[in-house]
């Protein structure tokens, strides 16, 4: 499992991860700050890195449209509000379980929750 944290992910989370073993990247550490929904998508799908983030709606909507499009992605996960952002190592933990729980990642267009 490799994973693209959206900017409504700290970039500690993924320093965090990374110390336990698990391949992820920050938006911000990608130089992708500030780019559209859609540009995220595209630049985790171009890395061949599961999408995480807690913009549920909208990624899910850009799921359904690559599908039709016939455009695949590595997978969405969603982070529920119930975690806190400032909730770092509870984050890094449930990622690093869900990892090791999915260690050759998602299919494509998989959408699922945290």
């Amino acid at each position: 499992m490799r994973y693209y944290l959206d900017e409504d992910i700290s970039p500690v989370v993924a320093a965090l991860l990374r110390a336990q073993g698990i391949d992820a990247l920050n938006v911000h550490e990608a130089g992708a700050r500030g780019f559209s929904d859609k540009e995220q998508l595209q630049q985790a799908a171009q890395e061949g890195r599961c999408m995480v983030t807690r913009n549920r709606d909208d990624f899910i909507r850009l799921t359904l449209q690559w599908f039709t499009d016939q455009r695949p992605h590595f997978g969405l996960l969603i982070v529920p509000y119930s975690i806190p952002p400032d909730r770092f190592s509870a984050l890094a933990g449930v990622l690093v379980a869900y990892a090791e729980e999915h260690p050759e990642g998602l299919s494509p267009y998989t959408v699922d929750f945290v």
